[in-house]
């Protein structure tokens, strides 16, 4: 069965690494797997077939990264935000199946560069940010979630502007990861990008390496500042987009 997969011997190596170094950060930052993740996996399978696969691994580990922390969820912020991430989610999914993959692996080079920069730019904690930021950062989320995998920092920026409370702002982050990956993954069981049992069986393979990057993830949090671990992560991440832009401009 392992002869369906798209990868040789040594492929797994940056495989195995880029989903364990992709994990380590999601155990920390709550979100983040695809920005890591992507950029290495693209050069393996389809951008069509790697946001399937992180949505899949994403599933489960955003489920064990919200039960301890549900009762910090904040509710109203959720609500706010929930249908518009929805219709970005469904906006993306159809984007994500019909564009050709050339010009999403450009979008996604300049996604993650842009994400970077601004990762790396922000120095102080953002001004209050008025409800009705909720409509564009929800839906953006959705959309960059279904199509590259990765809406969480939105997500982000909006609850760090809106709540005091870390504990808050985190546990309600990873609600709202849940249920993207919920909508994602109903959206892609609809469309038939389940029935590609190699997709499912790589999953399966990788099940091993998610859970051991959350775990180590979990303990890190708890040693080192979150701040510190996603600034160095970002540096990454950027070298990552612009090699994919690189790739573009050269094939």
């Amino acid at each position: 069965m392992l002869a369906q997969l798209p990868f040789t011997g040594l492929d797994w190596i940056p495989v195995l690494l880029a989903v364990s170094a992709a994990y380590i950060v999601f155990g920390i930052a709550g979100f983040g797997t695809a920005l890591i993740a992507a950029p290495v996996l693209i050069h393996f399978m389809p951008l069509s077939k790697v946001v399937p696969l992180l949505v899949l691994l994403d599933f489960i580990a955003a489920f064990g990264n919200l039960l301890p922390s549900r009762k910090d969820v904040a509710r109203a912020e959720l609500l706010r935000l929930l249908p518009f991430m929805a219709i970005g989610c469904i906006l993306g999914v159809v984007f994500l199946l019909q564009l050709k993959s050339d010009l999403l692996l450009l979008l996604m080079g300049v996604f993650v560069t842009a994400y970077a920069i601004y990762g790396l730019a922000i120095k102080t904690r953002p001004t209050r940010l008025n409800p009705l930021w909720a409509v564009p950062m929800g839906t953006v989320g959705g959309l960059f979630g279904a199509m590259f995998g990765s809406g969480g920092f939105l997500y982000a920026i909006y609850l760090n502007a809106r709540l005091d409370s870390k504990d808050e702002a985190r546990a309600t982050q990873c609600a709202l990861i849940s249920c993207s990956t919920i909508v994602r993954l109903s959206l892609f069981v609809i469309a038939g990008v389940y029935a590609d049992i190699s997709l499912l069986l790589l999953a399966a393979c990788l099940l091993p390496v998610m859970f051991l990057g959350t775990w180590i993830g979990r303990r890190l949090s708890f040693k080192l500042s979150r701040e510190a671990f996603v600034r160095l992560v970002t540096w990454l991440v950027l070298a990552s987009g612009v090699a994919l832009i690189v790739r573009y401009l050269t094939s």
